[in-house]
């Protein structure tokens, strides 16, 4: 089997920066999987450095054994190519002036010997450290040009291009590469080859801004090894800081934009303060880099008195790089109370010496530089934080400094944060997020062009529907959906895919729902599949997302022209869809003007052959469902709706409300429910769409048959317990049947959870229906009159102004199920079919009232049980059990 082998190449132009440092992280996770490590530290890139063709001596000195030091072969004999030509290329990048002739000479000839090196190492994977930044857009012009050529014979994406920093990051004070639009800095290239990695959300959103059609560019966070462990053995003796000593470490480079001389001042000011043991501050730094940045730190110490507790201890090895025989920043930190990061506001990078205290178990201080929430202040973390203004200004002030005097003399203190943050950093910088990138790269598959950003293309002019549909983990069922999605069908053949896209929202998928997404769509001429993602997990918060971002886009093409009508279609991927779902959707709702369009939801009666109890509950809820939305419209499920994106913006979309799970705060699973809610309570229209169908998925049932059966599907004892019931298996039929007394129990909960949310709600959210003759029809001429008029009595009753906070109508839909029960299964029977049958029995203490024949008594006690909010009897009697 031939070698695997990885080619790491950085834009840095030194040995040991810190992206090599976080390029050698992932190789590391790269080598673990059976690859050759090769490193090009771009020497020969990268002119102002001083090393440009400077041949290599002792730089293996300072990297791991497993990494072998390569370059390029020959760029030397390029004609012109020279520090002299990088020099006048980033200037022309800064001003804006014309290119050398030469140029694509140049390109060319560094493409060719790239693409020769990598056949002859046997090349299989390409690590880029820092591509994108315009030191040298001619090499990073040549790599495009090297991996388009050398892509086929991998086949696949091979290459990681890791961007720690761009143009508005790096040096943004200096305005070293310009100003935006940054004309000649070359923008990301779309490419089956490439994946993309920017180093937070912010460089992120930043990137698809300046390149709004870049394709798979997503976010992998520094990581750090929570696992690795120093004991500084011989650390302070080394550096002569005493045992007793406290100590506070400082790791990054010395050099003037990093403001050591923040933690001097700190010192001197502890000193005062800290009586009991000293307190000594080491700087890891090569002090060679800017002598005069030292010589001004030594003064500082010198004149504030501290010169004896400053350490200026030189370059230490990394923190998560085995490097033998060097002290590392493990060893510091293991012998360090706290590290201190008091850096300038304009600090361009991530901040990595944060990330490396908090896996190591040391406090850390801070400024709150311009980055500093995007990485770590939004993620939970406890520090003191010293506010810096953007002039770069940041006093120590008596509130931060009480607040380092507390973690240096508080042991119980120190520890309780120290924990806190270890367990709140491995949860986003763990390593397992380097291997799982390294392992998705290397898993993948080539796709055609489909879109993978955050900012999807403008919608074209011809399309009248967004699908958005929300994924986790659902490689099973995707090629089922997208096949469905791709046979849809008009009146005259197949569906003009032009009038529909489909907007795919990963909601943290661990498995290759997306590679797979895309490649399914890649299939099919003319399928648009976009995928965004949203990180905070819940189908609520996903529908959300895509629900927002679709009518986003059509209010930016159809601004105010009200006579364009544009439809945001749910759907989950676990259901299938009829081969004219989204045509009789678009013809129903262009038909009756309505804002939403619900779909009729069935199973396919043949996966429950052989359990004919279970059947009978479930066809009889379907029937039910059917004859009560044909007359009040229906409410929305996400299994399959359409709502007019006008109609959608008009009510604020879709709200997430929350509950406490097991002592976090996680997003309510009724979205689509409630949504109808807040659409109906507007006065707007609701159509049922029989045409427009959805099958469920049958495992639905099996996953939660033993709740649905005791009514406990979402929750009981009164807790509403929201949690998504929603199997990942693939459709298939099985399961076992009911007992009779299941079943009878079953179809009971089954209907106490229909009537009052689909025939009693619609009435109280929207009177007037009573006055609509298919309602009448229904209910019949006098019940229709009665509830028409009890329903106002009720609404005072219960003080209510509004039945849009969540759960609220449940009281007076309650109350109302338990006076008009009697009469509206008589109109069920009526029109559904005799095996509809009689109410369930009321609870025993209602009962107890009923049987006195006190009208007015019964009401009364209907009224304090539904509003019990103590015992949840009444949550518990209705049971929420309607997930058939």
């Amino acid at each position: 089997m031939p070698e695997s082998v990885l080619w790491c190449v950085s834009f840095d132009g030194t040995p040991l920066s810190g992206v090599v440092v976080e390029s050698l992280k992932l190789a590391d996770a790269f080598r673990q999987r059976g690859h050759r490590v090769l490193l090009d530290v771009g020497y020969d890139i990268k002119e102002d450095k001083g090393r440009f063709f400077a041949p290599y001596t002792d730089e293996a000195d300072g990297l791991p054994p497993w990494v072998e030091l390569v370059r390029v072969d020959g760029l030397d004999s390029i004609p012109w190519y020279n520090p002299a030509f990088v020099a006048s290329t980033l200037r022309a990048v800064r001003f804006g002036t014309p290119l050398q002739g030469c140029f694509d000479v140049v390109v060319e000839a560094l493409a060719r010997r790239i693409e020769a090196t990598w056949r002859r190492h046997g090349v299989t994977a390409v690590l880029v450290g820092n591509g994108t930044l315009p030191e040298n857009i001619a090499y990073t012009r040549a790599l495009y040009r090297a991996i388009d050529r050398y892509g086929p014979a991998i086949g696949r994406p091979f290459v990681l291009w890791h961007d720690h920093d761009l143009m508005w990051t790096s040096e943004p004070s200096s305005g070293k590469y310009g100003s935006p639009p940054y004309p000649l800095a070359p923008k990301p290239l779309n490419s089956p080859y490439i994946r993309y990695l920017a180093l937070h959300e912010d460089a992120r959103r930043r990137t698809l801004e300046w390149v709004p059609d870049l394709r798979d560019l997503r976010v992998l966070h520094n990581t750090f090894d929570f696992e690795r462990s120093a004991v500084g053995i011989g650390f302070r003796e080394a550096h002569g800081i005493p045992a007793e000593a406290a100590l506070i470490a400082r790791c990054t480079r010395l050099i003037p934009q990093k403001r050591a001389d923040r933690e001097i001042d700190l010192i001197a000011a502890l000193r005062h303060r800290i009586h009991d043991r000293p307190v000594y501050l080491f700087l890891a730094g090569d002090p060679t880099e800017h002598p005069p940045t030292v010589a001004a730190l030594e003064e500082q110490a010198r004149r504030l008195g501290v010169s004896d507790r400053v350490i200026f201890g030189g370059r230490l090895a990394p923190r998560d790089l085995d490097v033998p025989h060097a002290f590392s920043v493990a060893d510091l930190l293991a012998e360090a109370d706290l590290m201190s990061f008091l850096t300038s506001y304009d600090y361009e990078s991530y901040g990595n010496p944060i990330g490396e205290a908090i896996a190591s178990g040391v406090p850390y201080l801070t400024t709150r530089y311009a980055l500093y929430d995007t990485v770590y202040g939004r993620k939970g973390l406890h520090a003191p934080v010293l506010e810096v203004s953007s002039q770069d200004e940041a006093p120590l002030t008596p509130e931060f400094l009480a607040d380092v005097v507390e973690l240096l003399t508080n042991p119980r203190l120190h520890s309780r944060v120290s924990a806190h943050n270890r367990a709140r950093g491995e949860r986003y910088f763990g390593r397992s997020r380097a291997a799982e990138t390294v392992d998705d790269l290397l898993t993948g598959v080539v796709t055609a062009p489909v879109w993978a950003g955050d900012t999807v293309p403008p919608l074209e002019a011809g399309t009248r529907m967004t699908v958005v549909l929300p994924v986790k983990d659902e490689a099973a069922n995707l090629p089922a959906v997208i096949e469905g999605l791709a046979g849809q069908t008009g009146p005259g053949g197949p569906l003009d895919r032009g009038l529909f896209d489909i907007l795919l929202v990963d909601n943290n998928s661990r498995d290759e729902t997306v590679s797979l997404a895309r490649e399914l769509a890649s299939r099919h001429e003319g399928l648009r599949l976009w995928v965004i993602h949203e990180s905070e997990q819940g189908v609520s918060c996903a529908r959300r997302t895509g629900m927002d971002l679709a009518a986003a886009r059509a209010a930016e093409r159809d601004g105010d022209d009200a006579t364009r009508r544009f439809y945001l279609v749910s759907a989950d991927a676990d259901c299938r869809v009829a081969p004219d779902w989204l045509w009789e959707l678009l013809s129903a709702m262009d038909g009756e003007k309505a804002a939403i369009g619900v779909c009729d939801y069935y199973y396919d009666a043949a996966h429950f052959a052989g359990r004919p109890l279970l059947w009978e509950a479930i066809d009889r809820t379907i029937r039910s469902r059917r004859v009560a939305w044909s007359r009040f419209g229906g409410f929305p499920d996400g299994k399959g709706f359409a709502v007019d994106r006008r109609s959608y913006q008009r009510v604020g979309g879709i709200e997430l409300s929350y509950q406490m799970e097991n002592g976090r705060l996680v997003s309510h699973l009724s979205d689509d429910w409630d949504f109808g809610i807040l659409v109906r309570a507007t006065g707007e229209d609701i159509v049922y769409v029989p045409g427009s169908r959805v099958e469920i998925n049958p495992r639905r049932v099996d996953h939660a048959i033993d709740e649905v059966v005791a009514g406990r599907a979402y929750g009981s004892g009164g807790i509403i317990t929201m949690r998504d019931i929603r199997p990942t298996e693939s459709m298939r039929p099985g399961g076992r049947d009911l007992t009779e007394a299941e079943a009878v129990q079953a179809w009971e909960f089954s209907i106490k959870d229909f009537m009052p949310k689909n025939m009693i709600l619609a009435a109280v959210l929207t009177p007037s229906l009573l006055d609509d003759e298919g309602v009448i029809d229904l209910l019949s001429p006098g019940l229709a009159r009665r509830m028409a008029a009890r329903i106002p009595e009720i609404t005072a009753d219960t003080h209510l102004h509004s039945y849009l906070p969540i759960h609220s109508y449940k009281t007076p839909c309650f109350r109302l199920y338990f006076e008009f029960a009697e009469e509206l299964f008589a109109r069920l029977r009526a029109k559904v079919g005799p095996d509809i049958g009689y109410p369930p029995p009321l609870p025993d203490c209602l009962q107890e009232v009923r049987d006195t024949g006190d009208e007015d008594r019964f009401r009364e006690m209907v009224r304090q049980y539904c509003e019990d909010r103590e015992s949840g009897e009444a949550h518990d009697y209705f049971g929420n059990g309607g997930v058939f």
